[in-house]
């Protein structure tokens, strides 16, 4: 099963392929995506997104995960985080929004197993 395409991005909005939700912040990974509500982890701005934020994508067999941390890098990722994928051999990447889509699309076109998390907003 392959990663599904990020079809759209802009403010507040993104567009996987195959769904036909409109995310504000969303997860991906081969086979399926779901909106990423921040509520279920407590996460915030800062510090940040938190392992349990990722955990959900990184137990789909996943090689490589992107994160986008939001148009103007608002979203904070500790190391803890990228400690926790990277113990998993996951391949890590934290990007602006914007490069991550294009990273996380560059990777699906690779055919790599790779999912991502991403917020839209700032």
């Amino acid at each position: 099963m392959s990663s599904p395409e990020i079809s759209s991005l802009s403010w507040g909005q993104m567009k996987v392929q195959g769904s036909a939700i409109t995310y504000k912040d969303c997860k991906v990974w081969p086979g399926g995506s779901r909106a990423w509500d921040w509520r279920e982890t407590g996460t915030e701005h800062s510090p940040g997104v938190q392992p349990a934020d990722v955990k959900e994508v990184a137990e789909k067999g996943v090689q490589a995960l992107v994160i986008g941390r939001g148009m103007s890098e608002a979203l904070k990722v500790p190391p803890s985080t990228v400690e926790y994928l990277k113990k998993q051999g996951i391949d890590v990447r934290v990007l602006q929004t914007e490069q991550a889509v294009k990273e996380y699309n560059a990777l699906v076109a690779q055919g790599i197993r790779v999912g991502g998390v991403f917020h839209s907003t700032c």
